[in-house]
């Protein structure tokens, strides 16, 4: 794949740029502030862009909003967000375009090099892929507003693995049912949620948004 990726820190940026090359991808730029991702982005069209959170010039969540106004210039492009800390909030307005191809992912999960480059392949392919840890944030708090309140606990076990970019198949096998009734169980979260038949992928990132929102 050919990649842009974004960090102000110097080591890191160079440390992801050698793992994804030994790992048979191209870097096309290599950038550390917000105003030259976007400019990267838009000069290389890339497969996928690596993206920290916090970025020069303000280093709050520049990284972020210059991943958002490169989407809003070439919709749909492919961005793993990279974060120090849980920010349920940093997710949801990476999703507040209702389009997918998007990752959160805490920085920790760089180290474990096999599933950060399996979750930097699905967001290539247009998977919404956000860390677990985000999840349980959301799990253990309660955030639950009128829509969700009339999921059943099962349905919101679905959506919440949704959340975490699993497929249908992976779903029923984390949780030991059929396909059918994983299938089953979505219809109804679309329906409860008032997401009418629409693409599958966009009807999974808009109910995944609503889900951060509570």
């Amino acid at each position: 794949m050919r990649i842009v990726v974004a960090d102000d820190a110097v080591l890191l940026r160079e440390g992801l740029v050698r793992l994804l090359t030994e790992a048979g991808h191209k870097v096309v730029a290599a950038v550390g502030d917000g105003p030259a991702l976007v400019e990267a982005v838009l000069a290389h069209r890339p497969d996928v862009s690596v993206v920290d959170v916090r970025m020069p010039p303000t280093h709050t969540d520049d990284g972020l909003r210059a991943a958002i106004a490169a989407r809003r210039q070439l919709p749909g492009t492919p961005v793993l967000v990279l974060s120090q800390y849980v920010e349920v909030s940093y997710a949801a307005d990476l999703l507040a375009d209702g389009s997918a191809a998007v990752g959160y992912l805490l920085k920790d999960r760089v180290a474990r090099i096999e599933e950060f480059l399996d979750t930097l392949d699905r967001v290539a392919r247009g998977e919404t892929v956000l860390d677990p840890q985000v999840i349980a944030q959301l799990l253990a708090g309660q955030r639950r507003g009128k829509a969700l309140g009339a999921l059943t606990v099962r349905e919101r076990q679905i959506l919440a693995l949704m959340a975490e970019g699993c497929s249908n198949t992976a779903i029923a096998r984390r949780l030991v049912v059929s396909s059918s009734a994983v299938e089953k169980n979505i219809g109804n979260i679309f329906a409860k949620l008032g997401l009418p038949p629409d693409d599958a992928q966009h009807r999974r990132v808009l109910a995944v948004l609503t889900y951060l929102r509570g």
